[in-house]
């Protein structure tokens, strides 16, 4: 027995329906990633992104474990949550300047425990 044309049209639709939008990645916001090697070491990233858009951002490293990152300083412009061992900035659909946020990563690289400083500048687009 064959399936008529308008069954399969509407099991297309409804498995439509109930999948929802997609989602979408954050597009690569950060393009040089400086590695932090977790030595009491300070490193600056620098963001370029639009108004209104996110960038999520993981930290670690194939070679090590996040067990910690904490907000030092947050942002004046845009939002930021610590998402797992990374991160999630929103930019304000209206910015239209600079922003810096600085963040304390704790772990352990490779056997030795320690810390970073990772101090990120944000560019509009």
């Amino acid at each position: 027995m064959r399936a008529s044309p308008v069954l399969l049209a509407g099991v297309v639709v409804a498995a439509a329906v109930i999948s929802g939008p997609a989602a979408h990645a954050s597009p690569l916001c950060i393009k040089e990633r400086t590695p932090f090697a977790l030595s009491q070491d300070t490193v600056r990233w620098t963001m370029s992104i639009e108004p209104g858009a996110d960038c999520i951002q993981g930290l670690r490293w194939s070679y090590m474990q996040i067990f910690n990152v904490s907000v030092v300083s947050g942002p004046s412009r845009g939002q930021l949550a610590v998402v797992g061992s990374g991160f999630r900035y929103s930019a304000e659909s209206t910015a239209r300047g600079a922003d810096r946020f600085t963040l304390l990563i704790s772990g352990k690289n490779r056997h030795d425990p320690g810390t970073s400083t990772l101090e990120v500048e944000v560019n509009p687009q």
